[in-house]
């Protein structure tokens, strides 16, 4: 009997490691990672995704998005030729072999540094936008704080190795978020080869997805000895939805495209979006003490687009408003709060809020009104 009972133990605990280690294997080989939903920002899955790592060559991906930015503002356009500084003298790593007063259009630049990961060619960017290269990496952490990427600093335009740079899987999504509504990058992004400088220079990317994932609309691979392999993709299916993933620090390249590309296959097969639907209706009038207005309505802020897992039917939501307000009362004002829930999961928080005015009770208030029905 004791030999039975030592057994069952023994298969109760190999069952609860399984899972563990099952998880542990999957990770194996890969340093961070994260699943997003573009338009929502919904992370689906995630590994590590806030730990700070060097990220290498991604860094580019701001130096990108700012020349995008520039470009929509009309500070400059695509076919807009620069020339050259001597700051391209000597760069290190991919190049397109750029020299001191060369010119070059804006948008083979982009092409050279999204295809190519040319450094000279981001160095001549960063000066176009920013004027020196030390101006635009301050941009560049000025940017990083505007989307809300709290765990990253750059160093320089290139992504060269810097100890004092890093950025996680998480704020390189968020990167990619904003890339995604630039159209005019998708062609440079889905281009696997390419040539600059009249033909005279090919252009290689790195990312492989580019011409072997159907969904793929960008971003960017790289490798590096001190960032390991990463890649940041993104894949839009049939329905115009897309999914974002950042893999870090994996050992190899396949082992970063392939979770690269098997987490966006996991967002589209495992995941769909929703809508809260959440009607006014359902919020009755709240009493108003000491206003000029008994009661007050109150509507939902907004309806959330929301990502739940496919089986998912219905989420539930709990409204958590007050007895009553004090007046003063402001339309706007946010008076309670819908909360979401998958289960027990807590998906999304809604404010709910007036939707008038109501001023607070005074004695000039109070004399008008009286008046008004004494006249009636």
């Amino acid at each position: 009997m004791k030999r039975i009972f030592n057994i069952l133990c023994v298969i109760i605990l190999f069952a609860e490691i399984m899972p563990i280690y099952a998880k542990s294997a999957e990770n194996s080989g890969i340093s961070a990672y994260i699943l997003m939903e573009a338009k929502t920002g919904y992370i689906a899955e995630e590994y590590n995704s806030d730990v700070r790592l060097n990220v290498g060559y991604l860094s580019k991906l701001m130096t990108v998005l700012i020349a995008a930015e520039d470009i929509e503002k009309g500070l400059y356009s695509p076919d807009d030729e620069v020339t050259a500084s001597p700051s391209v003298t000597g760069t290190k790593g991919a190049v397109v072999w750029l020299q001191a007063g060369d010119k070059i259009t804006v948008g083979d630049l982009l092409k050279s540094v999204i295809i190519g990961n040319a450094n000279d060619a981001a160095i001549v960017l960063a000066e176009n936008s920013g004027g020196s290269v030390e101006d635009f990496v301050v941009r560049m952490n000025a940017e990083a704080e505007r989307l809300g990427m709290r765990d990253t600093v750059f160093c320089s335009p290139c992504g060269y190795y810097d100890g004092n740079e890093y950025s996680t899987a998480h704020d390189i999504a968020l990167i990619c978020r904003e890339l995604v509504n630039y159209d005019m990058l998708t062609d440079y992004f889905r281009t696997w080869r390419d040539f600059v400088k009249s033909g005279q220079t090919e252009l290689v990317n790195e990312n492989t997805l580019s011409r072997t994932y159907e969904r793929h609309i960008g971003f960017k691979a790289c490798h590096s000895e001190q960032s390991g392999y990463c890649a940041a993709e993104a894949g839009r299916n049939e329905k115009g939805i897309v999914y974002i993933s950042v893999v870090l620090g994996a050992e190899d390249e396949d082992i970063s495209l392939g979770k690269a590309k098997k987490l966006i296959n996991t967002g589209f097969g495992e995941y769909k979006i929703t809508a809260t639907m959440f009607p006014d209706e359902m919020l009755r009038p709240l009493e108003v003490r000491n206003g000029t207005e008994n009661f007050v309505e109150m509507q939902i802020q907004r309806q959330d687009m929301l990502v739940v897992p496919v089986g998912v039917k219905e989420l539930s939501s709990v409204v958590v408003i007050p007895e009553y307000i004090d007046a003063p009362v402001r339309k706007g004002q946010k008076i309670g709060m819908a909360s979401f829930y998958n289960g027990d999961v807590l998906v999304c928080e809604i404010p709910i809020t007036a939707k008038e005015d109501v001023d607070r009770l005074s004695f000039g208030w109070i004399f008008g009104k009286t008046l008004l029905e004494l006249i009636k």
